[in-house]
């Protein structure tokens, strides 16, 4: 009888520690609370011409502070561009000339969205594009650049040995 009684108290502490950890790492992974439905706010659009490894569920910030999330990301099949479907917190309005940049956090962080906030009085509504976008800044991209760049500078003679000598 005690050996039971000590089996289902070990069980019910193994399944409250396995319960923990799922929901600690689904937290970490960027979920919501359980409760959670969707959570509320306004969506909002941006085109971005690369938006470099930015993903469904990354922080929108803004002045450093969590505003939103991105919602979704598709390709838009006209103009051939990356278009992000932004979710708002109710709370934070923003002028309908906002800036959306994508930013990097440290030097190979995670990607997110910066939003500059602009000068006109009328706000983002539901349904609205972000018009002034910036895209990703590839790490790949400027390294190749460089190396290029780089390649390109060393492969030319110099202009003092073409010049005739006095």
């Amino acid at each position: 009888m005690k050996r039971n009684i000590m089996e289902f108290w070990v069980g019910l502490f193994v399944l409250a520690g396995i319960a923990a950890l799922g929901f600690l790492s689904f937290r970490a992974a960027g979920g919501s609370s359980l409760g959670g439905g969707g959570s509320a706010g306004y969506t909002v659009y941006a085109e971005f011409t690369d938006i470099g490894g930015l993903k469904a569920r990354a922080p929108v910030k803004a002045s450093g502070v969590l505003v939103g999330r991105v919602e979704s990301i598709a390709l838009d099949p006209q103009s051939y561009r990356a278009k992000v479907a932004i979710r708002l917190d109710d709370q934070y309005k923003f002028s309908s000339d906002v800036s959306a940049q994508i930013l990097t956090s440290g030097l190979l962080g995670e990607q997110y969205i910066g939003l500059m906030q602009g000068g006109d009085p009328e706000n983002l509504a539901a349904g609205d594009t972000i018009t002034l976008t910036n895209s990703a800044l590839v790490l790949e991209n400027l390294i190749g650049k460089f190396m290029t760049n780089f390649a390109e500078g060393n492969s030319r003679p110099s202009e003092k040995q073409d010049a005739p000598q006095p």
